[in-house]
């Protein structure tokens, strides 16, 4: 009797382990992997957009709003995705995000008409945006954080070799699709981390409802900024009709969806800020340099690539350099490394003619970009308190993935069209 009891407890307790959260931080090779496949998937179609137009029956010029949906989708859904965070805690935010990544891949998979297509793209980028917004938040640390913002860059880097690679071997619907590998992580995520305590409902006070018009004046704000580069003059009107209602709206609930508080942190609005500068300057460098590497040190298109390849994944790795060292160092430092390396990268791209010095400035502008979005989203986050940390996190993203909308806007006007 007493070994049937002692089994039968023992049989519980296993079973109790294997179901229940585990204690502690999420490691952060789970967070990379639930995070950065979206960056290879964000670029995997710079090299096959031409195949891609011919599968679809569309120009080029057509396609290519492929790339310009999932940006879209991207940047709208990280404040969104995280405010489910915020609001819901872990796992709802996991769930929703993971069904929309499936969901989006398995409509590009099977559709044979653009706007469909499109639809999955942007759907796909809306789920990758999520993961990568909790992941951000469950980070903790900039070194944590560095792990991250370096594969990003890495697989940012490797995504258009990789999908022409895919493509060329299976189909460009294949390469289209290389995000769902984060959905690996999403079960381990899940049992690592606990989820925070969602308001009660019906006794949750007024200002902690969901505020649908500031979420909806932000996404309208977000979607012109996105589009400015492609329709300048109907989208910086409406950006600032969008943005004059959301400052408004605002005032009038400095405790919705945009947080008046946080806005107004010198240390946020620094951080966010200056993300946006060098993420545009990099997404420029990276859209720029070939075209000045063949122009200037007459480099063909193939060394040109695999230059600008092998200078993108040695910055990315050496950015979590920084992103490690970060703790022992100052505010002031770190931000004076990341302003100093992303200026002379500009600066290097401007005036150079000799190709390794070409590839520098690639390297400096992708070092300055991941190091920034590992530390300054560090920084940005410990502006907030506890509550309003995925907002923190969810709003600089934001501004990080609006340079990435500016950035290529800027090479096609300074150097592509030239």
């Amino acid at each position: 009797m007493t070994t049937t009891a002692t089994t039968a407890a023992t049989a519980a307790t296993a079973a109790t382990t294997r179901t229940a959260p585990r204690v502690g931080p999420v490691p952060a090779l789970w967070l990379a992997l639930m995070a950065t496949p979206m960056a290879a998937g964000a670029n995997a179609p710079v090299l096959i957009l031409p195949d891609m137009a011919r599968s679809l029956g569309v120009s080029a010029s057509t396609a290519g709003w492929l790339v310009a949906s999932y940006a879209w989708a991207m940047a709208v859904a990280t404040p969104l995705l995280a405010g489910l965070l915020r609001r819901r805690g872990l796992r709802p935010a996991l769930r929703l995000a993971g069904a929309l990544l499936v969901g989006g891949t398995l409509l590009v998979a099977a559709s044979p008409w653009l706007p469909l297509t499109l639809a999955g793209r942007a759907t796909q980028a809306a789920g990758g945006a999520g993961l990568a917004a909790v992941a951000m938040s469950l980070a903790g640390s900039a070194r944590r954080m560095g792990v991250i913002s370096a594969g990003f860059g890495i697989l940012g880097a490797s995504g258009p070799l990789l999908g022409a690679q895919l493509s060329q071997a299976v189909s460009w619907r294949l390469s289209l699709s290389i995000s769902v590998i984060a959905i690996l992580a999403v079960p381990m995520v899940s049992r690592y981390a606990t989820a925070p305590a969602a308001p009660a409902g019906p006794a949750a006070r007024p200002q902690d409802r969901f505020d649908a018009r500031g979420a909806a004046l932000l996404t309208a704000l977000a979607t012109a900024l996105v589009l400015l580069p492609h329709a300048p003059a109907a989208a910086l009107g409406s950006s600032a009709l969008a943005a004059t209602l959301l400052a408004l709206h605002v005032r009038r609930r400095p405790d919705g969806f945009v947080p008046a508080a946080l806005i107004r942190k010198p240390l946020f609005l620094g951080s966010a800020l200056l993300a946006l500068a060098l993420s545009g300057s990099y997404f420029t460098l990276l859209f720029s340099v070939p075209r000045l590497l063949t122009d200037r040190a007459g480099w063909d298109a193939a060394g040109a690539g695999t230059g600008q390849l092998v200078a993108l994944l040695t910055g990315s790795a050496l950015s979590w350099l920084l992103a490690a060292a970060s703790a022992r160092m100052s505010r002031t430092a770190v931000r004076a490394v990341l302003v100093g390396v992303g200026a002379s990268a500009a600066a290097i791209a401007v005036f150079a003619s000799w190709g390794p010095l070409l590839l520098v400035a690639t390297l400096g502008g992708i070092f300055a970009a991941t190091g920034c979005n590992a530390v300054l989203s560090m920084h940005a986050a410990s502006s907030a308190p506890d509550a309003q940390r995925p907002t923190a996190i969810g709003l600089f993203a934001l501004c990080y993935q609006l340079g990435g909308a500016f950035g290529p806007a800027i090479a096609t006007a300074l150097v592509l069209t030239a």
